[in-house]
């Protein structure tokens, strides 16, 4: 029998290939990350700075900072260059979400944390956003996925009966938030 060097991190990402796949589903994301083990992983590319995040960043029961602080990051407001700490409780229906799809591609970001200044920029191209946007205060993050629909998304997110869930089927692209649960769009 050999006996070999096994780091920390090494045996956790052997871990997280299997913990995530074989964890059991419930009806709440929260409950649902509760049943999936001790890790919970989020997987983001952005089209519009051409940067990926693929991470771990929770581990037996605990948030990792540095990896929050990287999801923030990536998350920022590309139009201003600004931050705002992304509420973890959305970064958990993302992951759920994307567990719940059964996929292995990452989610496309096309907005998350909204500065002011960006959120009235759009306000004022589209009737589609909100004075007072859950982007403002890092809640929500609208995701599009090439293998599957805004139908299949919106179902999945709204399956996690954790916040709120907005179909924009013409823009190709599903809004998650930790806001109140609500539902909207076609």
């Amino acid at each position: 029998m050999t006996i070999t060097n096994v780091t920390r991190r090494g045996l956790l990402q052997a871990f997280a290939a299997t913990a995530v796949a074989a964890a059991p589903t419930y009806s709440n994301a929260f409950g649902l990350l509760r049943g999936a083990g001790d890790i919970r992983r989020v997987q983001l590319y952005s089209g519009r700075t051409g940067e990926k995040v693929n991470t771990i960043y929770w581990i037996e029961g605990e948030y990792i900072p540095e990896a929050l602080d990287e999801i923030t990051y990536f998350m920022r407001d590309w139009r201003t260059n600004t931050t705002k700490v992304i509420d973890p409780r959305t970064i958990d229906i993302v992951s759920a979400t994307h567990r719940l799809l059964d996929v292995s591609e990452p989610y496309m970001l096309l907005s998350g944390y909204r500065s002011p200044q960006t959120n009235n920029m759009l306000r004022s191209k589209s009737s589609g956003v909100a004075k007072n946007s859950l982007h403002m205060r890092g809640q929500a993050a609208d995701l599009r996925l090439a293998s599957r629909s805004v139908g299949q998304m919106a179902k999945a997110a709204a399956a996690c009966n954790a916040g709120g869930v907005g179909k924009y089927s013409k823009s190709n692209f599903v809004h998650m938030d930790c806001g109140d649960v609500r539902h909207w769009g076609s």
